[in-house]
């Protein structure tokens, strides 16, 4: 996982400014934060869309492949970056924007290989609790058990209808989701995971949902 300087990677004021895909008037550029109104550990959900998100593809004989070091569904952490293994043959790097940006500039480029930022076009929302888990389930229908989806565990698949990447991504070891789709279905997903929530008894810190 991540080390805490990961966890400000959807920080606007460290990252190139722009205008997030997500509108509702609670939710600022740390996100919107939900406390329980039951016991158990506290379900958040944060909009970190300003993360840097960049794809990278690499055929398997370039040296880039083997650089990545991420495997297809798993991945790492390397100076507070996180390399996904999204699909064969492709990476999602994830982080602040300067050591994310460093970690592809070392990259061998000979052979197969092609570098894309899609820090504007993709949105990124951070899922963070107990009932995470549960709250995925209700949206999508992979099996998002410890056996199936581990810490670390990377898919691709349908949430509320919309086609998603996500990546379990623990932080001290409270259970957490990188969730990242095309951002013109952002404020939707952001939305429909707002709305899956609320059978776990929690509400947006900063104001009521609608």
């Amino acid at each position: 996982m991540l080390t805490s300087t990961r966890t400000e990677c959807g920080s606007v004021a460290e990252l190139p400014a722009f205008e997030s895909p997500v509108s509702r008037s609670f939710v600022s550029s740390e996100g919107a934060s939900t406390e329980p109104r039951r016991s158990g550990a506290a379900l958040t959900l944060h909009d970190v869309s300003a993360t840097t998100k960049i794809i990278v593809r690499a055929g398997p004989e370039t040296a880039a492949h083997h650089q990545l070091h991420a495997s297809f569904g798993t991945s790492r952490t390397e100076e507070g970056v996180l390399v996904v293994g999204q699909r064969p043959d492709e990476w999602i790097i994830l982080g602040p924007a300067d050591p994310s940006r460093a970690l592809v500039d070392r990259l061998d480029r000979s052979g197969h290989v092609s570098v894309i930022d899609h820090t504007h076009s993709r949105a990124l929302f951070r899922l963070t609790g107990a009932e995470a888990a549960s709250v995925l389930e209700k949206l999508c229908s992979l099996d998002w058990n410890d056996h199936m989806t581990p810490d670390g565990a990377a898919v691709s698949a349908s949430v509320a209808k919309v086609t998603c990447d996500i990546v379990r991504d623990d932080l001290d070891g409270t259970r957490s989701y990188l969730i990242s789709c095309d951002r013109s279905y952002g404020q939707y997903l952001f939305d429909a995971i707002l709305d899956a929530r609320h059978e776990f008894g929690v509400g947006p810190a900063g104001g009521p949902v609608g």
